[in-house]
């Protein structure tokens, strides 16, 4: 071959994320024994370059943990949404030169226990996913005598490092184009699950009803699980009990949103010419959908870069006071409104 190939090449080959290639070419855990093998294998038959695969463990500053808690594991699970995030995590820690490491924990098994093998861990310190995560779990980790940063999860009780996704702008522009659009009543297809990124959309979406002049007692709310199979189930069997839709509605993801526009279809109903829907997060999916699912977008790989660059700073500045930081969304219509 004229030029080796590189680890973000090689993930776009075999489909997977670049943290995933990097953990398995590094023979870092956090990937399985057989996703291991098949990176390797590619790696050696498509020239990839061995001997440039990480910095050199002497020029290594530390190692930044990325602990994913799962609770239901119906948001967090293995998403384009949560790969471009990690991704983002796994590139600002190569160039501030610092190992990266996953971990799971799960809300099944004894906290305690994961939290101390946490702490008694030689990290320099932890970015925790955040996003199953409710107020009383979060105090848990209060415990924790390491520089620490909460992703995806913001609670007001708590003074911490918080990096999170601007929700209620997002749901907010979302809700106020559907409204510019239809010149009609937006519903809302709403989480089933209680998650605090979707109480904070429910913010945005009720404030952009309010500012319309609308009542928000007159949209029509679905509870839906948010997942793609989920919602589309849930869907079907309100229509099939006779539910008649909004005449547009706001989805507090993606996942939701493209669960119901397969029941809504099925049921007969037009995209957007009887229903229209956006939904949130902008996943890959949109794109192929027919039509395509306009929805907000969230700089994801930025989201984990931004957490990364805060945990570094609280490594190496211990006096830097707890920050709330908000990253920004933007509107992404398409065809489905």
């Amino acid at each position: 071959m004229d030029m080796a190939i590189t680890a973000k090449e090689l993930a776009t080959r075999l489909g997977l994320s670049e943290a995933a290639v990097s953990l398995a070419l590094n023979n870092k855990p956090g990937v399985s024994t057989a996703t291991r093998k098949r990176v390797l294998d590619a790696a050696r038959e498509l020239g990839f370059d061995f001997s440039r695969r990480s910095v050199s463990s002497s020029s290594k500053k530390g190692t930044i943990c990325f602990a994913i808690y799962k609770k239901s594991g119906a948001v967090v699970d293995d998403t384009p949404f949560f790969s471009s995030v990690s991704d983002g995590i796994n590139a600002c820690c190569r160039q501030e030169r610092y190992d990266c490491v996953i971990r799971y924990l799960y809300e099944d098994e004894d906290l305690s226990d994961q939290i101390y093998t946490l702490s008694s861990s030689q990290f320099s310190g932890i970015i925790l996913l955040a996003t199953e995560m409710d107020e009383a779990t979060m105090r848990f980790f209060s415990r924790v005598k390491l520089p620490m940063v909460f992703l995806d999860a913001y609670f007001e009780k708590l003074d911490c490092n918080y990096i999170m996704i601007n929700n209620i702008q997002g749901a907010f522009m979302a809700t106020e184009y559907l409204i510019r659009k239809r010149r009609a009543q937006p519903g809302y297809l709403r989480s089933a699950y209680w998650i605090s990124n979707f109480e904070q959309r429910a913010d945005g979406f009720y404030k952009a009803i309010r500012a319309a002049g609308m009542s928000t007692s007159k949209s029509l709310v679905h509870r839906l699980t948010p997942s793609q199979d989920g919602a589309y189930a849930d869907m079907r069997r309100l229509l099939q009990a006779g539910e008649e839709p909004a005449n547009c509605y706001f989805a507090d993801n993606d996942l939701i949103a493209i669960g119901a526009m397969q029941a809504l279809k099925e049921a007969g109903y037009r995209i957007p010419e009887d229903v229209a829907i956006i939904g949130f997060d902008d996943l890959p999916a949109c794109e192929y959908m027919n039509p395509t699912l306009s929805t907000v977008e969230v700089p994801k790989a930025f989201l984990g870069q931004a957490a990364a660059m805060r945990i570094i700073q609280l490594i190496e500045s211990k006096d830097s006071p707890p920050l709330k930081i908000e990253v920004s969304t933007r509107l992404k219509p398409r065809k489905s409104v």
